[in-house]
C-alpha cells in the first residue's frame, strides 16, 4: 500500500487530498481503538477512493467462499503497487500486513502502522524472522484477524516467482485456512516502471480456502507449493 502511495502522490492531487483526509481520520480513530479494526475500516474506504479516482473498474469472483467474520491467511500474486488497495477495498475481512521494519521508523507512517496492528518484518535475521511469523500466527489465532501475504517477496515483472514459505507457516501455526488470491490486470493499471495510475478493468479471484487442521509445521513446504499452484490457476498462468 505504501509503495502505491509513494507513486500516486506524485501524479494525482485528488489522491493527495483523499490521503490527507483519510490519514487524519485513521490516526484519530487509533486514539480510541487499540485493536486496529476501526483503522482498517478507514483504510478500506480510502482504498475504494483511490480506485475510483484512478478510474479502476473491479470484477471480484469467489466472495461467497469466505466469511467476513472468520480468520484466514490470504496469499496473492503481486503485479503492481495497486494490488494492496485492490484487496483492501474488496475483501471484507479484518486483516493486517507484514511490512518492512524500516517503515515503522518513518514519522507518522510508522506510528500509524504500529497503532493499526501491522507487523514489522526484519531483514537478514533468521531468528527474528521466525519470531515475526510466530507472532503473526498468534495474532491471527487469538486476535480474530486475517493476514495478507505476497509470498513472491516483491512485485513480479513477468512470470510468477517461487513463493516464500512464511504464509504457509503462519496458516499452519495459527490453524486457519489459507486462501489463494489471483489478481489480473493491475500491472497495466500501474506498471512497475511508471508513476501514472491508468484507468481500466482488473479482476480479483478468490480461491477455495485450504484447511490447515491436521497439518504439522513440516508440511509448510507442500502447502506453499499447493498455494502457488492454486494462484497460478486463478490467474490463468502456467509455469
Amino acid at each position: 500500500m505504501f509503495g502505491f502511495l509513494r507513486a500516486a502522490l506524485l501524479t494525482d492531487p485528488l489522491i493527495v487530498l483523499a490521503t490527507i483526509v483519510m490519514g487524519t481520520a485513521s490516526l484519530a480513530t487509533s486514539l480510541f481503538d487499540a485493536t486496529g479494526r476501526a483503522q482498517h475500516g478507514v483504510a478500506r474506504l480510502w482504498a475504494r477512493m483511490l480506485l475510483a479516482i484512478g478510474g479502476v473498474r473491479v470484477q471480484v469472483e469467489g466472495l461467497e467462499r469466505i466469511s467476513p467474520d472468520a480468520s484466514y491467511v490470504f496469499v496473492s500474486n503481486h503485479l503492481s503497487y495497486m494490488d494492496t488497495p485492490l484487496v483492501v477495498a474488496h475483501v471484507p475481512c479484518q486483516f493486517r500486513f507484514l511490512a518492512k521494519q524500516g517503515l515503522f521508523k518513518v514519522p507518522f507512517i510508522g506510528y500509524h502502522l504500529k497503532r493499526a496492528g501491522h507487523i514489522p518484518v526484519p531483514r537478514g535475521d533468521a531468528r527474528a524472522s521466525l519470531r515475526t511469523l510466530t507472532e503473526s500466527a498468534r495474532m491471527v489465532r487469538d486476535g480474530g484477524v486475517s493476514v495478507l501475504v505476497f509470498p513472491e517477496g516483491g512485485r513480479s515483472p513477468g512470470a510468477m516467482r517461487d513463493f516464500k514459505e512464511g504464509a504457509a507457516y503462519i496458516a499452519i501455526k495459527a490453524g486457519v485456512p489459507a486462501v489463494p488470491l489471483g489478481i489480473v490486470g493491475t500491472r497495466e493499471i500501474l506498471p512497475m516502471d511508471s508513476l501514472l495510475v491508468r484507468g481500466g478493468r482488473v479482476r480479483l479471484r478468490i480461491g477455495e480456502p485450504i484447511p490447515t487442521s491436521g497439518l504439522a509445521i513440516h508440511d509448510h513446504r507442500q502447502l506453499t507449493q499447493t498455494l502457488r499452484e492454486r494462484v497460478l490457476e486463478l490467474t490463468g498462468q502456467r509455469d
